[in-house]
């Protein structure tokens, strides 16, 4: 499976904005934008002019860093929100928000997308009582997401959930003391907070 490789903390620098890549180290004075808040690289203090092509790229590639796609699958990810009803750039959030990685991380299960996709690919992950190891995988109404049972998880899962670093959404119900939550709907455009204007997404890809 392809996936980012390098130094994550540079992406958060890329965007100037925490985009809670690291977990608990992104709540600490260790986090690279609290220490170096400037675009990496030899002219990153330099401050140059961003084209309106600019700034649609880097609404792009937030919102592509932040759920932890490469660009094949965030394009294609786009494509079926161009093909559903409604206004494109919400359903490309809302099919964002669905994948099962970030349900897990919603949940609070997990400090990152990145741990929430490595329990889901370990196998550590329920949903509706079948074991799904593919982190893309869009959860529905009813669906039942629950850490397994016989998970060597629970201890790391507890502490995520007790951390409380995020709240979570009103589509999601969290039965803490189980590890389960529900899916009660699906989620709306004021329930995703992230910080990313998908109309500028979609100008970029309508070009």
């Amino acid at each position: 499976m392809a996936r980012y490789r390098d130094a994550v903390c540079r992406l958060c620098r890329r965007e100037g904005i925490k985009l809670f890549l690291k977990g608990s180290r992104c709540f600490t004075d260790k986090c690279a934008i609290e220490r170096r808040n400037y675009v990496p690289g030899e002219h990153g203090l330099s401050r140059t002019k961003v084209s309106p092509y600019g700034l649609q790229l880097r609404e792009k590639q937030k919102a592509k860093r932040i759920y932890g796609l490469l660009e094949r699958q965030f394009r294609n990810t786009f494509a079926r929100a161009d093909r559903e009803r409604g206004i494109t750039g919400e359903n490309l959030l809302k099919l964002l928000e669905r994948r099962l990685d970030n349900v897990i991380y919603r949940l609070g299960f997990a400090a990152s997308r990145k741990e929430a996709r490595m329990m889901v690919t370990q196998g550590h992950i329920d949903v509706s009582g079948r074991k799904v190891n593919i982190p893309s995988f869009r959860v529905k109404v009813g669906d039942v997401i629950a850490l397994r049972s016989t998970s060597s998880l629970q201890e790391r899962v507890a502490e995520n959930v007790g951390a409380g670093r995020g709240q979570v959404p009103p589509w999601l119900d969290l039965d803490a003391p189980a590890k389960r939550g529900l899916v009660r709907g699906l989620p709306l455009r004021e329930d995703i907070q992230i910080p990313v204007q998908e109309q500028l997404v979609v100008e970029l890809y309508s070009k």
